[in-house]
């Protein structure tokens, strides 16, 4: 086994990513990783002890044990909740039917 791993640390934002290649000794967790990187102190809306974090587009757990070549992903909150989002939209939808219904026959 390999005494230093190799790995990325990312974090997206709208406009820009930031990819912080790092090695680092076999064994780190991903918590620690996020830590070394300096992302945290770079944008202060991360939180490594609270924050949702993923390797390679599935998610996982701070205390996960990091292999060499991982890409560690650092996600951002949901600006808003997307079950809330599709009950406006089906609220919306029903209220133009009926609204669109009265409506046409209200010009014959």
């Amino acid at each position: 086994m390999a005494e230093t791993i190799q790995i990325e640390v990312v974090y997206a934002l709208a406009d820009r990513q930031d990819v912080i290649p790092l090695t680092l000794a076999a064994g780190t967790t991903l918590k620690q990783a996020v830590e070394a990187s300096g992302l945290a102190g770079k944008y202060p809306e991360i939180d490594p002890a609270k924050g949702k974090f993923g390797i390679y587009s599935k998610l996982a757990k701070p205390d996960t044990v990091l292999r060499d070549r991982d890409r560690v992903e650092i996600y951002r909150p949901l600006i808003a909740d997307p079950k809330e989002v599709r009950k406006q939209r089906a609220a919306e939808g029903k209220a133009m039917k009926k609204g669109g219904g009265a409506a046409e026959g209200a010009e014959e």
